[in-house]
């Protein structure tokens, strides 16, 4: 049996960085994470003689943030690797590509030879969205609560937030068509936004991930060096540093409740820690269904929401593929020529496929069926950051095809569905990209189930707007305090949501230090 002021459930980036403020503050604080390792989602993995990134590896609103700062990241080992452009946006019907850089003279000039006809509604977008992203961003940053919201929005003089009033009540698709006619300019930021996170983009209440393009000028997109994983191998040293403990290989079997409070966590293998604090950076219906058991009186109704609440399924897939030389994309040689010499190759590609595709897929998944055009992001980590080459000198090839279903009739294994995914990005490849890969693996949604404990490969996300936090709607995920006391929650299914971030980390720490000092336990900071 051992002890910790508090346990935090989950080593994911925003487990990390709860736990890494908290350790710095002179919290006793102890992570479980029933891997072998940290990182969840961010982590980078050794697999095929290469090393590939679980997930999506540019960073930009992470660096937003002040949270590298904040646990000094730099000093234990965080360094990134910046790319001349954002993404080059592509498209399943060949069309012209076009590239978002950070720098917005670069993008309407780029713009202003690949869709002229587009120039002046980017502009309107930008005079739009900038305001309301740079809000978004500004309430991020800090704990939620209704003063917090007003003070910014005060702060602000109130700019963009009307608009971010009517943008969080709207569709993307709506949003974007007010600016574009050309199609081609709206699915980039769509792709990345409301299919990312499972959802149609004419769904109301996505209008938020129309601010896609204006967050990439705000804050320049980078690379860890040496993979994702580097983010979360240095907040775990930061967190370490502080004298924080970490359990690898410990699996949570429920959290201890006595008379309505957390006393502790009970793990797999019989060991209890006593606590009276625990943070859950994981899925809240887990820690419902599985981990809490007869909820104490004031928590029942919360309780019954998430044991009540339907179980969503994966929709991303991944091809992980070691290649022996760089492929030659179709638009290479019009980007090089109309972007100054522009590596294709050097940051992810967007392919798109139309509103009507789109639509199509997003049909298609309850059939346990993919499109024909799924959207896919491409990308060689290998190019800008040397460090990913193989022993070889071979490059590392990342595929995320989404809107994939958790399972296709007949099962993964038997599946031709990741070989013509690995054919179709073939086909955007001049001679034959197929030939140049030696190896590959594929990531279903049932693979991040058994792997990374997502039931159904599913990560929930906070999917409502900002203005969720000013009202205090479902509280446990935008105060991260839930209804029993000692049990907080943090991670993706909390306030501001999934990608990442971080600040649902940070913000956490802020509310369970506030507490802890409120009953006198805190110890002097480090």
């Amino acid at each position: 049996m051992s002890e910790a002021e508090v346990v935090v459930v989950g080593g994911g980036h925003n487990g990390l960085i709860c736990a890494a403020y908290l350790a710095r503050s002179g919290i006793d604080t102890i992570l479980i994470e029933a891997r072998s390792s940290v990182g969840g989602c961010a982590s980078t993995v050794d697999d095929l003689g290469a090393r590939f990134n679980i997930c999506h590896c540019e960073h930009n609103l992470v660096r937003a943030m002040p949270i590298i700062d904040e646990l000094d990241l730099a000093k234990h080992g965080l360094k990134y690797v910046e790319t001349e452009a954002s993404s080059v946006c592509a498209f399943h019907d060949e069309s012209e590509p076009w590239v978002i850089y950070s720098d917005i003279d670069k993008t309407l000039s780029g713009l202003s030879k690949s869709h002229p006809d587009q120039v002046e509604g980017y502009k309107r977008y930008l005079k739009d969205a900038l305001p309301v992203a740079r809000l978004a961003l500004d309430l991020a940053a800090t704990p939620p609560s209704s003063l917090n919201f007003a003070s910014k929005a005060l702060h602000k003089r109130g700019e963009g937030l009307s608009r971010l009033i009517r943008w969080s009540r709207s569709s993307a698709m709506e949003l974007l068509s007010r600016y574009f006619s050309d199609w081609h300019l709206m699915m980039p930021t769509i792709s990345v936004g409301p299919t990312v996170w499972g959802l149609s983009p004419e769904t109301p209440g996505t209008g938020m991930a129309a601010l896609g393009y204006a967050t990439r000028h705000i804050n320049r997109v980078g690379r860890p060096q040496g993979g994702s994983g580097s983010l979360t191998d240095s907040t775990r040293a930061s967190f370490e540093a502080a004298g924080g403990k970490v359990r690898c290989g410990s699996r949570v079997e429920n959290v201890i409740i006595e008379d309505g409070v957390v006393k502790g966590v009970r793990l797999a293998d019989g060991e209890i820690i006593n606590t009276r604090t625990v943070v859950a950076a994981c899925d809240p219906k887990r820690v419902f269904v599985e981990w809490v058991g007869e909820a104490p009186r004031k928590a029942r109704k919360m309780v019954d929401k998430w044991r009540q609440l339907p179980v969503s399924e994966g929709y991303e897939s991944k091809i992980d593929a070691v290649l022996n030389e760089l492929p030659e994309p179709t638009w290479g040689d019009k980007i090089r020529s109309t972007h100054n010499g522009l590596d294709p190759l050097g940051q992810t590609t967007i392919i798109s496929p139309s509103p009507q595709d789109l639509v199509q897929a997003h049909e298609m998944r309850p059939l346990g069926k993919v499109a024909t055009k799924p959207t896919m992001l491409i990308d060689i980590p290998s190019v800008p950051d040397p460090t990913l080459k193989t022993a070889s000198g071979g490059h590392v090839l990342s595929l995320e095809v989404l809107f994939t279903p958790y399972s296709t009739p007949g099962g993964w294994e038997s599946s031709n569905e990741p070989k013509r995914w690995l054919d179709i990005w073939s086909s955007f490849m001049r001679s034959e990209g197929i030939e140049k890969v030696e190896k590959w693996r594929v990531m279903t949604p049932e693979n991040y189930e058994n792997e990374f404990s997502m039931h159904k490969g599913h990560t929930p996300s906070f999917g409502t707007s900002p203005l969720s936090t000013f009202f205090g709607r479902d509280k446990e995920l935008t105060r991260y305090k839930t209804s029993i006391d000692g049990l907080y929650l943090s991670g993706a299914a909390t306030y501001p949501g999934a990608g990442i971030v971080g600040i649902s980390g940070k913000n956490t720490a802020g509310v369970v230090m506030q507490a802890i000092r409120g009953r006198g336990r805190h110890r002097n900071s480090k």
